[in-house]
């Protein structure tokens, strides 16, 4: 079996502390392996702000995304959103840096943990987890999420299943997130005292909502650099 998948996140502030966030991947489902907390936090029980469409066990007690984000939320609380950090994210492949505030480099770690934590409604993103880019713009994501729906399409028909290339399957998949990141954020606010945590997710859910709108519209921009293919 291949090792397991490793992406670390270091946090460097102007104060001189550190944060530094390692997470393995198993390599071929690419499901969150850890790190987790030992003893769950009250408000990463599964009633606990529970999505309306939730479709896991009730018997489960715990929320697998609030579990795995629960390491993240104590180490920033009591940081601001605005707190100038200089974030460096390594994977095996490469080393990324970039000096940026601290509500945008914990939405790429949240978004990261979010889609490799065992919520289905979030398993979708984990090829974009797979092959993962720290910071990315509207655009990036965009371009991103549209190649990777596009590569499933081509699996399912592959497989023997009518493939989507209208992009509307991809619209639904997001507009379910947004529900997702509404209940998150409420678990957030409960679970810290100041809100880089919650400032993340709202980033996740901004481009959430944006997506449905984006997709007819923003990739005809870039259509011009497929002329090669038309």
């Amino acid at each position: 079996m291949s090792d397991p998948i490793e992406i670390s996140y270091r946090f460097s502030f102007e104060d001189g502390l550190e944060e530094i966030y390692s997470l393995s991947f198993d390599p071929e489902s690419m499901d969150l392996l850890g790190p987790l907390p030992a003893e769950p936090p009250g408000w990463t029980a599964l009633a606990f702000h529970r999505c309306p469409h939730c479709t896991l066990d009730s018997d489960s007690p715990i929320c697998p995304e609030a579990l795995a984000l629960a390491p993240v939320v104590q180490g920033f609380d009591g940081r601001r959103s605005y707190d100038p950090t200089l974030l460096e994210v390594s994977t095996r492949e490469r080393r990324i840096s970039a000096r940026t505030t601290l509500q945008r480099a914990l939405s790429s770690l949240m978004g990261l943990i979010m889609a490799t934590a065992g919520c289905p409604h979030a398993a979708f993103l984990k090829p974009m987890a797979r092959f993962h880019l720290p910071l990315a713009s509207e655009a990036e994501t965009l371009y991103r999420a549209s190649s990777m729906y596009l590569l499933a399409q081509f699996f399912r028909a592959r497989a023997g299943y009518a493939p989507d290339l209208s992009l509307r399957g991809l619209e639904a998949r997001y507009a379910v997130i947004e529900t997702v990141n509404v209940s998150m954020a409420k678990r957030l606010r409960a679970a810290m005292s100041t809100d880089p945590a919650v400032n993340a997710v709202i980033i996740l859910d901004t481009y959430a909502k944006l997506m449905p709108f984006s997709i007819s519209e923003s990739l005809e921009a870039v259509r011009p650099a497929f002329a090669p293919y038309l």
